[in-house]
């Protein structure tokens, strides 16, 4: 590991300026001026704990004034119990400036190396066009968004995601496509969890064909041993379905290269009443029969080689299609067609009773964000390139593979399949084969090895003519090349390999948004519209309670893009990724001291990935002391609701807990049933601060409740930043915790992802830590794979790293307290217009609050939903809407908005409440009013107007709306028609001109 550099502060202890007035005498006069009109000379001019905190000194104090402190640490002592505060603080590095720490981050990058990597196994190097890069991928105004719960402010987005559908259905030659999910592996582990729920017979077992992937088999393996299903490993030539078998996994083309005929294959398991799933690549669909052509119920697949970077295995958008019949079981997020209130066409989060926050232990999966931002960019590659672009890609990838195979066998070697599309199997031998991956390795070359006797290689749209060269004289071993890859072109004996029988006949991305955005003017001018539509967090604060929609600062996020981070492939060889090592153990190291725990893996791509493997790791501890029986998890009733459905996915049983009239735990009820079910009792699920915002006095008690009935305590890390720097959960009680980076730890949401959710994990629990089959990491008796790469979405972990490191242990602390101070400030201020549903001991909250808004809905006819469209009015995003409590707002300001931005919120919540004030006194119609009608659109402008209230009220409510008006692209969603006429993938262009 890289030796980090030493504090400025000692380096420079024994010069003059380090001991501050002690010197002062042996200085110049001018000396002494600077020193008197500078507090520390020596400090950061480019600090950014500064930066990133909202409120300046000054705000802090008039903050803590309406409070009744005089300091942060007075209200943080009557916040947080005294029983678990941290002894000392955070034994982590001072701040940095964000300058140095960029130059030291880029040395350790530097420690990777950027081979070239013909590996496959569904990672490719890709050719990401600039305009996407500059314009989606590093463009704040589309990763800082949020998911697309309010509708009428994410419709640039949501269009985005329905062209992703669209290209999916298109391409895989199925009805209907969700609108992303984590990884290939994940997404097959899905399908499996889908294919189960669907059987009609009493069948068990998943047959899977031995040519997939190893990551996804692996995966596969993991999800299916916690849902007791059994798992055979086959050849899909010889299964003979002569025992129940409710769903089968194939790939295409296989991980080898070869392409399979499957049709024959799916017939038999049809027969069987088993469902068939194929992982599919993309790209080679542009070429391929699709799977929904020749029997397919399921096609899952990465869209990774459609314009994201490699990026050491992530983030990626994996994809999931199936039939009509199937969209109710759909995991997922699935964007459908609807209208506004005028008529107008309208997009929206379709079936949502499918969220896990409304079905808990009944969800069909536990998956709560997908990866939007990587979805969006495939999606817009699509868009750039059109149908006829994309097949040029993979006619030119195909052509170049089969340039190599006729290369590879005028040097004498024997290829393993007739046909295939990018990756030919290589017989070398087995005493040649350590000789070329050497060779390979001294030329910046990456090759599979596939077993001791035969290589895989596999070809990209980056691949040119002179990697051919490379390729030959590689195999060549340095005997010399006496043809080129022109002289092989035009070579007569070149001939097609896809049987005709495979061959694609049908069109695809026929769709006008598919056609018209091919130069890049055009799609600049497409992307920016569609940004126009999107309320981030570029326009406003987005004060979403449990959400932490904080500052995704620029600095953060400059390293995702550089080349030694995103251009390597998952499974190169350790030695070329040192820097990512060094990265990977600062940051495991910096959580664990965090959090308070012995050991942290970074493998799990989401919060629900992280929820799911951290009960993996308590159920494997329970079997590991011959007490596999324990699957009883408690779950109090206030818990997200994707706690539930990781439980059943782990294969636990929920029993839940009842909360008290403040919104804590029932310590009686949680006692009760932790003794009812001793002998079986697995683990306790326990949010803190509480998911109603609250820090519990009686976390401790409730701990060791669950310890001494036998159960381990897992923690859901979703509220960690009012923790950070003042309690540790792994020291007051909890064994596993999941982080979630994109919460706490700054990786933009992007709307609706990409996340990270590792878990960190008490001294006895760290052998269980999850492995993965290709590169070894985890512990000795590991839980088996949660994500298909090993440390799940690598290149977005320095965004992380640089908070940490820039924040230090003193600007981490802080930014704790403000976040704590910004809500209750909140609170404060709008507690004589709304109530606060619940506070602590001593009358405060964390680092959000809930207000009840359900005596509008008596009172004035106004529900909460009412009351969020009105927040749209006037510039806001609304906060969480009826969570944890129907009918109520959540509220988290975090600690990056200013004072002025809190003010501007609280503003407009208390004007809000006077217009509703003006319904309870009946001078205004309880169905015709500001809040009914919301939001205002710039189109209901321009039409008759029939309300009883003027344009100017209605979308210039404020002098900051007329300043700079953030406008809904459409006016409120009718939410049922778009569930009664599902439409999922673009509809035709007509559909969008105005009704009549």
């Amino acid at each position: 590991m890289l030796e980090r550099p030493m504090d400025q502060t000692s380096v420079l202890s024994d010069s003059p300026l380090a001991n501050g007035d002690r010197n002062v005498n042996s200085l110049t006069s001018s000396a002494k001026a600077a020193l008197h009109t500078v507090s520390n000379p020596l400090a950061y001019t480019d600090s950014f704990v500064r930066r990133h905190i909202g409120p300046n000194a000054a705000d802090v104090a008039k903050m803590l004034a309406l409070l009744g402190f005089s300091d942060l640490e007075g209200l943080i002592s009557a916040t947080v119990p005294q029983s678990i505060r941290l002894k000392a603080p955070l034994k982590l590095e001072a701040e940095k400036g964000e300058y140095e720490l960029l130059q030291e981050l880029k040395e350790i990058a530097q420690e990777n190396q950027v081979f070239r990597s013909f590996i496959g196994m569904g990672y490719h190097n890709c050719i990401t066009p600039p305009v996407i890069q500059r314009n989606i991928l590093e463009n704040p105004g589309w990763y800082t968004q949020y998911t697309p719960y309010q509708p009428e402010i994410a419709q640039g987005r949501l269009e985005a995601l329905l062209n992703f559908q669209t290209m999916v259905t298109d391409l895989t030659g199925l009805e209907i496509a969700n609108a992303s999910l984590l990884d290939e592996g994940t997404a097959a582990a899905e399908a499996m969890s889908m294919s189960y729920g669907l059987c009609k017979t009493d069948a068990k077992t998943f047959w899977v064909s031995q040519v997939c992937h190893p990551q996804t088999i692996a995966v596969v393996q993991t999800r299916a041993t916690a849902l007791g299903l059994e798992v055979i490993i086959g050849d899909h030539e010889t299964c003979l379905f002569d025992q129940p078998i409710f769903g089968a996994l194939l790939q295409y083309p296989a991980t080898d290269g070869t392409i399979f005929d499957y049709h024959e294959f799916c017939d038999r398991a049809h027969t069987a009443k088993a469902l068939v799933i194929v992982a599919a690549d993309l790209l080679s669909l542009t070429l391929l029969k699709p799977p929904g052509e020749f029997g397919a119920d399921i096609a899952i697949g990465n869209t990774q080689r459609f314009g994201v970077p490699l990026g050491y295995g992530g983030p990626h958008a994996a994809y999931f299609a199936t039939k009509e019949a199937f969209k109710r079981q759909l995991p997922g997020r699935l964007v459908g067609v609807s209208k506004d209130g005028q008529g107008q066409p309208a997009l929206r989060l379709a079936l949502q009773t499918r969220e896990q926050h409304i079905r808990r232990d009944k969800a069909t999966s536990n998956i709560c964000t997908a990866q939007v931002l990587l979805a969006i960019m495939a999606s817009m590659y699509a868009v750039y390139h059109g149908s006829e672009g994309l097949r040029n890609i993979g006619m030119r990838v195909h052509h170049l593979t089969i340039l190599l195979a006729e290369g590879l066998k005028r040097l004498g070697y024997t290829l393993g399949a007739i046909a295939y599309f990018d990756t030919l199997r290589v017989n070398v031998g087995s005493d040649r084969l350590q000789n070329i991956i050497a060779r390979a390795h001294s030329h910046h070359i990456n090759l599979r090895q596939l077993d001791d006797q035969t290589l895989g290689v596999s070809l990209d749209e980056t691949v040119s003519t002179d990697d051919l060269l490379a390729l030959f004289q590689l195999f060549a071993g340095g005997q010399g090349v006496h043809f080129t890859p022109e002289d092989l072109f035009h070579s007569s004996s070149l001939h097609a390999v896809i049987p005709s029988a495979l061959q694609r006949t049908t069109p695809y991305l026929t769709h006008p948004v598919f056609n018209s955005y091919q130069s890049e003017t055009e799609l600049l001018r497409y992307m920016y519209r569609l940004q126009t539509k999107d309320l981030s967090l570029a326009t406003a604060m987005i004060p979403l309670g449990s959400c932490t929609m904080k500052l995704n600062a620029t600095s953060e996020m400059l390293p995702v893009t550089w080349a030694e981070f995103g251009q390597i492939h998952p499974f190169a060889p350790m030695d070329q990724t040192r820097g990512y090592q060094i990265l990977f153990d600062q940051l495991e190291h910096w959580l664990a001291e965090i959090t308070g725990f012995a050991g942290v893996s970074l493998q799990p791509n989401a919060g629900s990935q992280g929820e799911y493997a951290g009960l993996l790791v308590i159920r494997q501890y329970h079997e590991s002391r011959g007490e596999g029986h324990r699957n009883v998890c408690l779950i109090p009733t206030s818990a997200h609701g994707t706690n539930p459905a990781s439980a059943v996915m782990a294969g636990m049983k929920v029993v839940p807990v009842a909360c008290d009239s403040h919104g804590n735990i029932d310590i009686t009820d949680l006692k009760a049933k932790a003794e009812q079910h001793q002998a079986i009792l697995s683990a306790l699920m326990v949010t803190y601060p509480s998911t109603h915002g609250v820090f519990e006095e009686g976390i401790q008690e409730i701990c060791a409740i669950a310890h001494a009935n036998g159960a381990q305590v897992y923690m859901d890390g979703a509220n960690l930043n009012a923790q950070v720097g003042i309690c540790r959960p792994g020291d007051f009680g909890a064994d596993v915790c999941h982080l979630n980076l994109h919460k706490t730890f700054c990786i933009p949401h992007g709307g609706g992802g990409p996340g990270m959710g590792p878990i960190g994990v008490a001294k006895h629990l760290v052998p269980f830590l999850p492995n993965h089959p290709i590169v070894q990491v985890g512990g000795k008796q590991g839980i088996g794979a949660v994500s298909a790469a090993p440390w799940g979405s690598p290149s977005i972990l320095p965004i992380s790293w640089v908070y940490i490191a820039a924040m230090g242990a003193e600007g981490l602390t802080k930014a704790t307290q403000v976040a704590i101070l910004s809500a209750n400030y909140i609170a404060k201020r709008l507690e004589e217009h709304y109530s606060v549903l619940y506070k602590g001991k001593q009358g405060f909250v964390a680092h959000e609050c809930i207000l009840d808004l359900r005596q509008f809905k008596k009172t004035a006819d106004i529900d909460v939903d009412d009351i969020a469209k009105r927040l749209i009015d006037y510039g806001f995003h609304p906060p969480t809407v009826s969570w944890p409590v129907a009918g109520t707002i959540m509220v988290e300001p975090t600690e990056s908005e200013s004072k002025t931005e809190l003010d501007r919120f609280c503003d407009a919540m208390i004007a809000i409440r006077e217009e509703i004030r003006a319904i309870e006194d009946n001078t205004v119609d309880r169905q015709n009013n500001l809040l009914k009608n919301a939001p205002h659109t710039a189109i209901a402008l321009t039409e008759e107007w029939n309300h009883p209230y003027s344009r100017q009220q209605a979308v210039y409510p404020t002098q900051w709306t007329r300043d700079h008006k953030f406008w809904a692209a459409v006016g409120r969603i009718d939410q049922a028609y778009g569930d009664r006429n599902l439409v999922c993938t673009c509809p035709p262009m007509e559909s969008y001109q105005s009704s009549e």
